[in-house]
């Protein structure tokens, strides 16, 4: 991708899934990564896996005391911040009635607060130096609905909308895109689907494969480059073609 070697690019939730797809994608590209975890275990696992990343941190993105020193360590190994990948999320699969209040705040406080204080620090970071790109981890979980995930849903149209608006706040200087995987091949989701549920879900999709992390990574690279220059306030969906008439649509 053009533009992407020597590039200082952060990515959130980066010891594991598709952070860890996307770090060394980013690595290959010649840039410089920085990543934010919670998980100490998952980083010391990542630091042994991808020696060529500058710095691996572990950062809260719900405390903004946690962000706030996260952020020094940043700029005192790279200096600044040219990408970020807001990727940190999680999810739970659960009845809409049976959805405790903590664990509906918990995934609201992760999935949107914490993209959005990420961002906002992100983005004074780039505006002081110049420019940058921002892209957030949105799904298309937040563009139709889905059984067993509303909590997860609503915090993934949040990120889609607040996508839009820092476009049209930041740029020129910042572009700023979200990306939509459909079901991705991730210790989250192997988690919350047993084989069978997997086997039944890609029966559906025309590609007739779930995703990979690299997939995504992929995508997150090429947005991240010169090439998508003219590409700001969008959702890009990367679903194998699931939603092209929806899976209640597929025979």
């Amino acid at each position: 991708m053009k533009g992407l070697n020597g590039k200082r690019v952060l990515i959130t939730g980066g010891a594991g899934g598709i952070g860890t797809a996307t770090a060394i994608r980013f690595i290959e590209e010649g840039a410089r990564v920085v990543i934010f975890d919670i998980d100490e275990n998952a980083i010391q696992k990542i630091e042994k896996k991808l020696p060529s990343l500058v710095k691996c941190i572990r950062a809260d993105v719900t405390s903004q005391s946690s962000l706030d020193l996260a952020f020094n360590k940043l700029i005192d190994a790279v200096g600044g911040l040219d990408i970020l990948i807001n990727n940190a999320g999680i999810s739970y699969r659960h009845n809409f009635v049976d959805i405790s209040v903590q664990e509906w705040e918990k995934l609201i406080q992760i999935n949107l607060t914490g993209v959005f204080f990420v961002a906002q620090r992100a983005a004074k970071l780039m505006l002081s130096s110049g420019g940058g790109v921002i892209i957030n981890m949105g799904s298309t979980n937040g563009l139709v609905g889905y059984h067993y995930y509303g909590d997860y849903n609503a915090s993934k149209a949040g990120v889609i909308e607040l996508t839009r608006s820092m476009a049209l706040e930041l740029g020129p200087t910042i572009r700023i895109n979200a990306v939509c995987p459909g079901f991705i091949m991730t210790p989250m989701q192997e988690a919350e689907y047993t084989e069978e549920m997997q086997r039944a879900f890609y029966e559906k999709i025309p590609m007739k494969r779930l995703g990979l992390p690299e997939d995504v990574a992929a995508l997150f690279a090429f947005l991240s480059s010169d090439d998508a220059s003219w590409i700001t306030g969008q959702h890009f969906v990367i679903d194998g073609g699931e939603l092209a008439g929806g899976l209640a649509s597929q025979a």
